[in-house]
């Protein structure tokens, strides 16, 4: 693949347009030109060729599955050298999807930076708002309400449901398993249902922010959520009749994507990879937040470290995520959803009006006609942002692929000087060569779906 790159004249070591030398220029410059715009260069690529090389005069061929093909989840390269189907050497290859979030909330106020965050792993949005706010509010040295810690919770299971949903929906289709697919996604529209009742939006919601959430549930949210628990707990056997007893299933997973406790433990994995080897290590219990220590659930855990054996965890969480949505609506108790803090509380003030979104006419008839400085308040609240003291923080949650960290640097004024996150996704990369090199071309489909990577969190 080439790309012609404009550049200005002279910007290049030994380039003088005579084209096709490389010996002074840019090693990835094949050949430049001179055009009425300035010096054009021909750009290779060149891990491509270097990959190429290492190749020569051996049976081994080289080959690139994805960024296109759709069991690499659309934007992730692997590059594999292969001897017959026997796959001798992998190496992953990132940055299709890039978007610069962690960027660009140096950029926005605090609470904007939810609504960037929220995008990175996209199908845990409500982890990313979650670790993200609880950052923020270490640093403020606050702590959101009792209900919206209950709150919080409630809407981290459902996601957590979801999430692994779509492992199973997705690793069924890219297995050839077409009837697994519709369940997973059928399944997963109960639950982005539900999630649209409760914050406004099926993902991507910026409900959870610093101080608590942006409003309160719905009144009826213990019937509908009910009935989800309901619903749900009635069609998980169907996976198991499906999945867990079926002899293709197994053959095609068992075994497959070997990765033993001490190599979990050298590539940093977590989650689902790391519990499959055996070590019980879940953030909700080691280091709970959110009130999370006054739940009760299990961790299940297995010592197969394969692929089956992080599919049967995952629906495992899948019903233990289920014993804590409903503990929550035990627990929910009337009160506030945000810190009792004026200067932190944003929306200011919110109240809803009769169309469920706007604010409600007696609160604008208020700040717009009663009282100017709660209308000088909330233009600069929403305008300006709060400051967030000197220093930094960092904050993990147990999201569904793992250890999800925010770490944020706080100069004391009303944007992050730096947001970065430990993303699960991008460090369980990691451990794909050690999973797929000496198995089949086949099994590389079974380790990348048991990974279960986001690529909006790896490339962020």
């Amino acid at each position: 693949m080439s790309i012609d790159a404009e550049t200005p004249t002279g910007s290049r070591p030994g380039g003088d347009g005579s084209g096709g030398d490389r010996s002074g220029g840019d090693p990835f410059a094949a050949s430049a030109r001179e055009t009425t715009e300035g010096r054009v260069y021909t750009v290779t690529g060149g891990d491509w060729e270097d990959f190429l090389d290492d190749t020569q005069q051996e049976e081994r061929v080289v080959i690139n599955l994805g960024p296109q093909h759709p069991s690499t989840h659309g934007v992730l390269r692997l590059v594999l050298e292969l001897e017959g189907e026997t796959v001798t050497k992998a190496r992953s290859v990132i940055g299709y999807l890039h978007t610069g979030i962690e960027k660009n909330t140096e950029y926005r106020t605090w609470t904007q930076g939810v609504t960037f965050v929220t995008r990175m792993d996209y199908l845990a949005p409500l982890h990313n708002e979650t670790a993200y706010s609880l950052g923020v509010e270490k640093l403020l040295r606050v702590s959101a309400p009792e209900r919206a810690q209950t709150i919080r919770v409630l809407l981290m299971e459902l996601n957590r449901i979801s999430s692994h949903l779509v492992f199973l929906a997705t690793g069924a289709m890219e297995l050839g398993s077409t009837t697994g697919m519709t369940f997973g996604f059928r399944d997963r529209e109960e639950v982005l249902h539900l999630l649209e009742f409760l914050t406004g939006l099926r993902m991507n919601h910026a409900f959870i922010r610093p101080g608590g959430v942006a409003q309160d549930i719905p009144e009826n949210s213990r019937e509908k959520v009910l009935e989800f628990c309901k619903v749900m707990e009635s069609r998980l056997p169907d996976y198991d009749k499906l999945f867990s007893g079926q002899p293709i299933w197994k053959q095609r997973l068992k075994g497959v994507g070997y990765l033993p406790l001490d190599a979990c433990l050298a590539l940093g994995t977590t989650g689902p990879i790391l519990r499959s080897a055996g070590l019980a290590w879940d953030l909700r219990k080691v280091e709970p937040y959110c009130g999370y220590e006054q739940f009760d659930f299990e961790v299940p855990t297995s010592t197969d470290a394969d692929c089956y054996a992080r599919f049967l965890l995952r629906v495992e969480e899948i019903r233990q995520s289920l014993r804590i949505v409903r503990q929550c609506m035990d627990k929910l108790e009337p009160g506030p959803v945000m810190v009792d803090d004026p200067k932190i509380a944003w929306p200011a003030q919110l109240s809803i009006g009769p169309d469920g979104m706007g604010n409600s006419l007696d609160h604008v008839r208020k700040i717009m006609g009663q009282s100017m400085e709660s209308l000088i308040h909330h233009f600069k609240l929403v305008t300006e942002g709060f400051d967030v003291p000197p220093g930094q923080a960092y904050t993990p949650v147990e999201a569904p692929r793992g250890e999800l960290g925010y770490h944020h640097v706080s100069d004391g004024g009303t944007r992050p000087m730096r947001v970065h996150v430990r993303d699960p996704s991008f460090v369980n990369l990691q451990a794909f060569p050690a999973m797929a090199e000496g198995g089949l071309v086949a099994d590389v489909i079974a380790v990348v779906a048991s990974i279960d990577p986001v690529m909006g969190g790896v490339d962020r």
